[in-house]
């Protein structure tokens, strides 16, 4: 139920926040046209990287950057409330199940246009917003890039008044495979309904895994976008299992956005059902005893619900509308040495922060995540793949009202919340320098060279002090306060 480094083109609407609010959209298919003067500078890039190289900090073209961050991205996947909150008052385990896999297909068909890359989060970036549920109920989403290299979005999202909640981080690995790039989608999510399983304070738990992205055609050719490998839904307690298989077009047989897949029982193997069809059009659900064929899911006719977002004159700096809001409508406007400036500026702010926190000792560490509990023995057994787990206390058994005020306490999410500066984690030396009145302006200075930026980007965002990795080498929301 995640996204990925590279992403197609929708039909429906897709989260991006407007002036009240509310979400604009656009459309197109999965295969993009490179004109003659793009596909020059892109082959000029990868030209110059051996297949299986990183591409986390490879200088890439604007004219593939998604006007948005992956933070914001993932929200797509929450995005089909009408399969989501009806599961959990399913009493047949085997069906319950099955509404879980359909509401986990059903995000993928949710795409921006072309073949495009979201804005790789900065360290300490924070995106929120919530959904206001067909039922006059709401829904909650909170967000955080607990790690930069490598790259990790952790993630919590809460529908209180129907007892599901989601937990997962996503830990994207890109690679150069010759004329394509692959996101490896490592990072699970754990979706739990709260008023299910064994035990009260977690629920009946799925496990989620996602398939890799691949962007080809990046040399030559026309870029096209496919999801590939395999992905599983799990529940160990029911003893089920959705095998996955997310199929790529092969040289001269196939189709494009196949999928097949399996529900089974996991301890016989016996299985239940089998998946078909597109899964960015129609997909199909065989029951297995009886040869019965039906619609599982319908791509073209499922209109997303996009969530809102608090204004951005209401946001803290390192919030991710606020934080690239210059940089998105310099995409938007196809102004591609705006968006490089501007997102220089914020880049070298890192590397000026990277460099404070090396000088005096400090180790980052997340503002609203922190490290899951795993290991024999520990309160989070199990969940140790997520590594992040959101950072407060949320009681299952409370009434939606108050779960609902236990979530908001942890950081704004609704309209009309503001951050509160006492909250913002303060120093860990007494004596930390302040980076300057206006950090961002004063990185100016520290921009590169007009023949490297041409009209680049660093998706990469190389911010890595010498000697320092992750966290000490990159933005922080923890241990710097944001300027207003």
């Amino acid at each position: 139920m995640l996204t990925s480094w590279w992403s197609t083109p929708a039909p429906a609407p897709e989260p991006r926040t407007s002036d009240d609010g509310r979400s604009d959209s656009s459309s197109d298919d999965n295969t993009q046209e490179v004109d003659a003067d793009q596909g020059n500078v892109l082959s000029h890039i990868i030209s110059h990287l051996r297949p299986g190289a990183d591409l986390s900090r490879v200088v890439l073209p604007t004219f593939i950057l998604e006007p948005r961050s992956m933070l914001e991205r993932i929200t797509n996947f929450m995005c089909h409330p009408e399969m989501l909150l009806p599961i959990p008052e399913i009493d047949d385990p085997v069906e319950r199940f099955v509404a879980v896999v359909k509401f986990y297909l059903s995000g993928w068909h949710i795409r921006p246009a072309g073949v495009k890359k979201p804005l790789n989060p900065i360290l300490g970036e924070i995106f929120t917003c919530y959904w206001d549920l067909p039922d006059g109920k709401r829904a909650y989403y909170i967000s955080e890039q607990t790690s930069h290299h490598p790259p990790k979005s952790s993630y919590f999202y809460m529908a209180p008044d129907h007892h599901i909640r989601v937990d997962g981080t996503l830990k994207p690995r890109s690679r150069f495979l010759g004329n394509s790039a692959a996101s490896m989608m490592e990072g699970v999510a754990f979706l739990s309904l709260l008023n299910r399983g064994e035990d009260p304070s977690k629920g009946e738990r799925y496990l989620l895994t996602q398939p890799n992205m691949y962007a080809r055609g990046i040399l030559f050719g026309k870029m096209k976008y496919e999801l590939g490998d395999q992905s599983f839904v799990r529940c160990t307690e029911l003893d089920l299992v959705a095998e996955i298989d997310f199929k790529t077009k092969g040289w001269v047989s196939g189709t494009y956005n196949a999928i097949g897949g399996v529900v089974k029982r996991e301890s016989t193997g016996e299985v239940l059902y089998e998946l078909s069809g597109l899964w960015n059009e129609e997909m199909y659900i065989t029951d297995v005893r009886t040869g019965q064929q039906e619609m599982f899911f319908d791509g073209r006719k499922s209109k997303p619900s996009p969530p809102t977002v608090r204004p951005i004159e209401d946001q803290e700096e390192r919030e991710s509308q606020r934080l690239w809001q210059k940089v998105v409508q310099a995409v938007k406007n196809r102004d591609h040495e705006v968006a490089t400036d501007e997102k220089t500026l914020i880049e070298d702010r890192q590397r000026q922060e990277a460099a404070m926190r090396a000088a005096d000792g400090i180790e980052w560490t997340p503002r609203l995540f922190r490290r899951v509990r795993g290991g024999p023995g520990g309160s989070e057994e199990g969940e140790e793949d997520l590594e992040w787990f959101i950072n407060a206390h949320i009681d299952p058994r409370l009434p939606p009202e108050k779960i609902a005020e236990q979530i908001m306490a942890i950081y704004p999410v609704i309209r009309g919340q503001k951050p509160d500066p006492s909250s913002v984690i303060p120093p860990r030396t007494p004596d930390i320098r302040p980076v300057s009145e206006n950090p961002i302006e004063a990185a100016a200075g520290s921009r590169l060279a007009p023949a490297q930026q041409s009209d680049l980007i660093d998706f990469g965002t190389e911010c890595s002090a010498p000697g320092h990795a992750d966290g000490a080498a990159t933005g922080d929301a923890g241990a710097l306060k944001p300027t207003v």
